[in-house]
């Protein structure tokens, strides 16, 4: 009996010496074991390993988690499909030459399964690149890398094997709380076209990276912009497969493919505690396929994504709660197929059809609903022309904002009892009764109503969401007859006006718009709701007739250019940084935070205004939406701002929002040195700014001061400036006047890289800029655009087809003052 204590104690102090050998280094020998609380920690200290519980759950698993970031963040899961409920029975253990997890009834319900091997040299080491390795001796025979769950760490692959036929395939969560394998994955193409796709439950492709061209993935812009990332694709006999490497080893990255369905890349933000999106897609969550599940529709707008379509209910409401909405919606009320009491239709005309409709034999509407009656199984039909049915789940639904007019009608079938019901006898006695009474005081409400329009049209005409309608005569009279002038541009002139509260607007009439009324103050109110601290507010507008006014806030300070290139206070370097970071918040909210993205087409000193405290306002910001594309572009064109514009705007092929980035790069040189980009000398040679920038960025590749960058500032601010400020500004400007689009960066870079958050490599020389550093004694002038004149090129200089380019990139400031 003594014996036995005795070998018991013993047994529990070997358990202890075990867990506290395992917790403190990188290691599980055949003699140890990690059960409880027990972790093993790579050597460099960057990941921990051990048994967790994500969120309220109630089960463990066995994973792997960042060990110096403050939020855990599971990077690897072993037995994502299989807890344990009690994890101070369960044990992960070397068994026979094997890592295997034991539950808490000694059940198996994970393992490396390789072949047994008796060899006493057997070790499992969990690296510092987050590798959680087995090896056999020297030799590595099994690592998580080759078996990714949701999450892509650098240094690891995603791809084909082609002697297996198998992929590494990452594999989002279920849920928050939910590591089991959830609906959305990505993986390499079987097919061999060296392309990755986004598919919902291992069937649907809803995105694809597009073919390698040898550098990026085709539909993958961003990947041109490694400020951080160095990704490389390799294909040869054995396999295929996609990675990438951090370049600052201070920087912590992560790739998931997220229970949104998008996959993101993010970045830790130690100053904030948070992650931090560097890249996604889709764009939109609504992109993602069936995202909201059977009969839920997803609605961009909203800060939930989605709800159940009328009549319908989620099936697990503890799983919406997750923002698991994988589950759908189900009736509330069963339809009655066949019975004298029919089931009935709800139109909907904001929506976007469901997916996998099909066609009906109908030649008008009545006979495309009696079809669908006719079928039990059909759940909704639609009709414009030809008749669609839907005879399963409705999915991928997107409703659209009442504003956007781009949805069909869409005929949802419910019970009849969803609808409510005429046919009760005291229903209709009390109608009876009723009616008359409720007649009367609708009348009086509208003759109320039309009474007090009437007064308010000599004031100004109503509210229309948040913003006022304003008279014609009322806003003549707040700007005195517009006589207080504040500047002009290609929509239009700006005048300075005071309402009867004393608050100072800005009033600007809008030239050669042809829109009628109803569209105008549809378009109005849409630019209305985008609110954003460096936007310009929108108070209100006025429509009357062939009149067409926009009243903003007043910025007291005016536009950037006064204050660039006029007599105004100079502005100093931490105002300028503050400002270029301002505009490109806004300009970021613009493209990718808005219901549409909304491209300015107008970027300039002249659009960026000052507030009280010199915070910059992008205004006009709407007004390429409202005028019209095409029509703006003529604007744009000619009347004075072929400074800013990108090269595609004057190639006529289709414009994105990387031409404001282009934009705001040749705003950003301005700035930076306090004039106009292009200087015509009395010689009539001209100088142009972003070469001199490029040629200091080049000289000072090393960063050792060669470039004396702060040479190139403002004379004014006697190089008062900080010297990594300009330098980051500098590189920033000459990746945004980058002759390919997609070799711009995007707006949320842009943040990004100014908020000191990202790195940003050496810019390649745009050949543009190198063309006329090339032809520095050459005199490059421009006339009007015209398709059919051309631009005028100098004597004995290249071909047109040589120098158009840099022509394009370059103007004159003459047209801009």
């Amino acid at each position: 009996m003594l014996l036995v204590a005795v070998g018991f104690i013993f047994h529990l102090l070997l358990l202890k010496d075990v867990g506290a050998v395992a917790g403190a280094q990188d290691t599980i020998s055949a003699a140890q074991s990690v059960t409880g609380d027990q972790t093993i920690v790579s050597a460099g200290g960057n990941f921990r390993l051990g048994f967790f519980k994500p969120g309220k759950a109630s089960n463990y698993y066995i994973g792997m988690w960042y060990n110096k970031i403050s939020s855990q963040t599971v990077v690897w899961v072993a037995n994502r499909d299989k807890p344990v409920k009690d994890r101070f029975k369960s044990v992960l253990r070397l068994l026979n030459g094997n890592l295997e997890l034991l539950s808490e009834s000694g059940v198996s319900v994970w393992g490396t399964n390789l072949p047994t091997n008796d060899s006493d040299d057997v070790r499992a080491v969990l690296l510092d690149n987050g590798n959680f390795v087995l090896k056999h001796g020297g030799r590595v025979s099994w690592e998580s890398f080759d078996f990714p769950t949701h999450t892509w760490l650098p240094g690891s692959k995603v791809g084909l094997n082609k002697v297996t036929n198998t992929t590494q395939t990452l594999t989002s969560w279920r849920n928050s709380e939910d590591p089991s394998p959830g609906l959305f994955s990505l993986e390499l193409d079987l097919k061999g076209t060296n392309q990755y796709f986004i598919q919902w439950n291992r069937s649907e492709r809803y995105w694809t990276s597009g073919p390698w061209n040898g550098q990026i993935f085709s539909l993958v812009p961003e990947m041109r912009l490694n400020y951080i990332y160095n990704f490389s694709y390799v294909s040869n006999e054995k396999e295929s497969y996609f990675t990438y490497s951090v370049y600052s080893n201070l920087t912590t990255s992560i790739f998931i493919m997220d229970v949104s369905g998008q996959i993101k890349q993010l970045t830790w933000l130690e100053s904030t505690k948070q992650w931090n999106l560097f890249w996604s897609q889709p764009r939109t969550q609504c992109e993602v396929y069936a995202f909201c599940g059977a009969f839920g529709t997803c609605n961009q707008d909203s800060t939930t994504f989605c709800s159940c379509l009328k009549g319908f209910e989620p099936k697990s409401h503890d799983d919406w709660t997750l923002n698991d909405y994988s589950g759908g919606c189900v009736r509330r009320a069963p339809t009655k197929c066949h019975n004298k009491d029919h089931d009935k239709f709800l139109l909907r005309h904001d929506m976007r059809l469901p997916v996998q409709g099909e066609s009906a034999d109908a030649k008008s509407h009545e006979d495309c609903q009696t079809a669908c009656l006719r079928n039990c199984s059909c759940t909704a039909y639609s009709y414009s022309q030809n008749c669609t049915v839907w005879v399963s789940d409705l999915l991928g639904i997107q409703q659209f904002s009442e504003n956007d007019h781009a949805g069909e009608p869409l005929y949802i079938r419910l019970a009849a009892s969803e609808f409510p019901s005429h046919s009760s006898y005291g229903g209709v006695l009390v109608g009876l009764i009723v009616a008359p009474a409720v007649l009367v005081i609708v009348v009086a409400i509208v003759f109320i109503i039309m009474v007090l329009r009437r007064k308010q049209r000599k004031v100004m005409k109503g509210i229309e969401g948040s913003l006022v309608a304003f008279g014609y005569r009322y806003l003549q009279s707040a700007t005195k007859n517009f006589s207080d002038k504040l500047g002009g541009g290609g929509f239009g002139s700006v005048f300075r006006g005071t309402l009867p509260d004393a608050t100072v607007i800005a009033v600007k009439k809008l030239e050669g718009i042809g829109q009628g009324e109803k569209q105008f103050r549809s378009e109005v109110s849409t630019i209305g709701t985008v609110q954003h601290v460096n936007l310009v507010r929108l108070h209100g507008f006025c429509s009357e007739g062939s009149k067409k006014l926009l009243v903003y806030e007043y910025m007291p300070n005016g536009s950037l250019d006064a204050h660039l290139f006029y007599d105004k206070a100079v502005l100093d370097w931490s105002k300028r940084y503050q400002i270029a970071l301002g505009t490109a918040r806004g300009l970021n909210y613009l493209h990718d935070k808005c219901r549409d993205c909304i491209i300015h087409c107008d970027i300039k000193p002249e659009n960026i205004l000052l507030d009280a405290e010199l915070c910059p306002k992008v205004a006009d910001f709407g007004l390429a939406k409202l005028m019209g594309r095409e029509f703006s572009r003529v604007l744009t064109t000619m009347r004075g701002t072929r400074g800013y514009l990108a090269p595609e705007w004057i190639s006529g092929v289709a414009i994105t929002a990387k031409a404001d980035v282009y934009s705001y790069g040749m705003m950003l040189f301005e700035l930076i040195s306090g004039r106009r980009n292009s200087k015509e000398h009395a010689d009539g040679k001209i100088t142009f700014f972003p070469t001199q920038v490029i040629q200091k960025i080049v000289q000072d590749k090393d960063g050792n001061g060669d470039g004396d960058i702060l040479s190139i500032l403002d004379p004014r601010l006697q190089q008062n400036a900080d010297e990594s400020e300009v330098k980051r500004m500098c590189r920033v400007a000459c990746w945004c006047i980058q002759d390919d689009e997609n070799h711009r960066p995007s707006m949320a870079q842009i943040v990004q890289i100014l908020e000191g958050l990202l790195d940003v490599s050496l810019p390649a020389v745009p050949r543009s800029l190198q063309l006329f550093a090339d032809n520095p004694d050459q005199n490059v002038y421009f006339s009007e655009y015209s398709s059919s004149q051309g631009s005028r090129l100098p004597n004995n200089s290249s071909s047109a087809s040589d120098l158009s380019h840099t022509i394009k990139c370059v103007s004159s400031s003459k047209s801009d003052q």
